[in-house]
């Protein structure tokens, strides 16, 4: 299978592109290696995906929400299926920059739709985020839940995609499946997640911003976990069929939580962080940040019932894995 993967210098995007690539499918990858985060990292990830594809891993480097960029370079190459999980991501820094949410995240988006449409490629799987959910207090988050109330411009912009993709399943019949993601963690993750800047601050002696003064919960799902998820949607592109499918529509296009399906306490994360780690924290203790949520909570039953998907790392092992990982990779 040829598989697009936009996003393939990021997280899940690298993660994936691996996990293809090992299993034999051929893998275009595309990113714009922007600076949101080091470019160090991402072109250390591409790297090894280079190392361990071969001449089945080609990578662009573009901006997709160009579409003549995007469609000059992908002239001539087959594609199959397209994995989008490139955009701007995190809900703090969309206060300061949302033009950069708009441009990636909506017209980014739109573009890959029309890409996927006058390719009429197989299936499109593409990136939302549990942010949807905004500050619903009903637990845990399910697809079915209403998803009209963000408090955050990344929020916003996820669930405009899902809407706009919802009218090309319509209009064009386009199999499509978005993945409302929660807290992501693991080996070769991003630098400004949680989890990352918590271990750098640790094991430096500095003090971590620990905010809602610790009272905060969320569903952190691990890399290899995420990826059996985005796989197996990718295997099953949803039928168009009348059906109604995961998430309500009756087009081919379904909405999936993947979660690990446990709200978890950040001060027992930060106690695992800090026994892998070997040294206390210091805590600066601060009031809840604009855009942030109180708990996030994924109900994965749909997924596991329709695709089997079941998590199988928790916290327990996962944060000590990606510790280890952080301290080779930085080589302390």
């Amino acid at each position: 299978m040829r598989v697009l993967v936009t996003g393939a210098a990021g997280f899940i995007g690298y993660a994936l592109a691996q996990h293809l690539l090992a299993r034999g499918d051929v893998v275009v990858g595309v990113d714009n290696l922007n600076d949101y985060y080091q470019v160090s990292l991402k072109r250390d990830r591409l790297a090894a995906l280079a190392g361990a594809g071969g001449n089945r891993f080609t990578f662009h480097h573009l901006d997709f929400s160009d579409m003549a960029a995007l469609d000059a370079a992908l002239a001539g190459q087959p594609i199959d299926r397209i994995v989008h999980l490139g955009a701007q991501a995190g809900v703090r820094y969309s206060l300061e920059n949302p033009q950069a949410y708009v441009q990636s995240n909506l017209a980014g988006h739109v573009n890959l739709l029309e890409l996927a449409r006058h390719r009429q490629v197989e299936h499109m799987v593409y990136a939302s985020s549990s942010s949807v959910y905004g500050g619903n207090a009903k637990l845990p988050f399910a697809v079915e839940d209403r998803t009209d109330h963000p408090v955050s411009l990344y929020a916003a912009t996820k669930r405009a995609d899902e809407l706009m993709s919802e009218t090309y399943a319509h209009l064009f019949r386009l199999p499509l499946t978005g993945l409302r993601f929660f807290t992501v963690y693991g080996p070769w993750g991003r630098p400004d997640m949680m989890m990352w800047k918590f271990t750098q601050a640790i094991l430096a002696g500095a003090p971590i911003p620990v905010f809602n003064h610790g009272d905060m919960y969320r569903d952190f799902t691990y890399i290899d976990d995420i990826i059996a998820g985005v796989v197996a949607c990718l295997d099953h592109p949803p039928a168009d069929d009348g059906a109604q499918k995961a998430g309500g529509s009756v087009k081919p296009h379904a909405l999936y939580n993947i979660g690990n399906s446990r709200s978890e306490p950040l001060m027992k994360v930060i106690g695992l962080l800090e026994e892998a780690c070997g040294r206390k924290a210091e805590l600066d203790m601060l009031p809840m940040q604009p855009g942030d949520v109180h708990k996030t909570y994924a109900d994965i039953s749909a997924i596991s019932r329709e695709l089997g998907y079941a998590p199988t790392t928790a916290i327990e092992e996962g944060v000590p894995s990606f510790v280890r990982w952080y301290r080779e990779y930085h080589r302390i």
